[in-house]
């Protein structure tokens, strides 16, 4: 999630939340949080053409899950604690969701491999009904 859109629902200002992140850099590797490079600011900035946007000057920081459960010890008011376990929340259905989906995906994988094979030998038998026996050649007369 972008620090713009965390910013809004803990409610504080962007450059709060940045702020309390840099007193406390050490809290948040490289795979927690990262800051936008500038053609990524700028691809942002033509997809969401919205004077909100174009007043931000500085590219956003992108906080990963763990970035976001970070937070909640950089930002200690009641808004940032609730909304940190709504967040946390979120995350953990989306990685139920897409476990399930994996498990799913996996089973249809099992059923194709069996009915094709169910199915192969029922193409097989047909082509061998459709197929006219070979007789052997055996000369005639003399």
């Amino acid at each position: 999630m972008l620090s713009t859109d965390l910013a809004e629902l803990y409610g504080v200002t962007p450059k709060a939340l940045i702020q309390a992140v840099k007193r406390n850099v050490e809290r948040f590797p490289e795979d927690f949080m990262f800051q936008l490079i500038e053609d990524e600011f700028e691809n942002l900035r033509s997809q969401f053409v919205t004077a909100n946007w174009m007043m931000i000057r500085v590219p956003p920081y992108a906080f990963t899950e763990h970035g976001i459960a970070m937070l909640s010890s950089v930002l200690k008011s009641d808004k940032a604690i609730q909304m940190n376990i709504a967040i946390i929340r979120a995350f953990i259905a989306l990685r139920e969701l897409l476990a399930s989906n994996k498990e799913l995906a996996h089973k249809i994988n099992e059923l194709e491999k069996k009915y094709d094979l169910q199915f192969k030998d029922v193409f097989d038998a047909i082509k061998k009904i459709m197929t006219p026996p070979i007789s052997p050649k055996r000369k005639i007369g003399i």
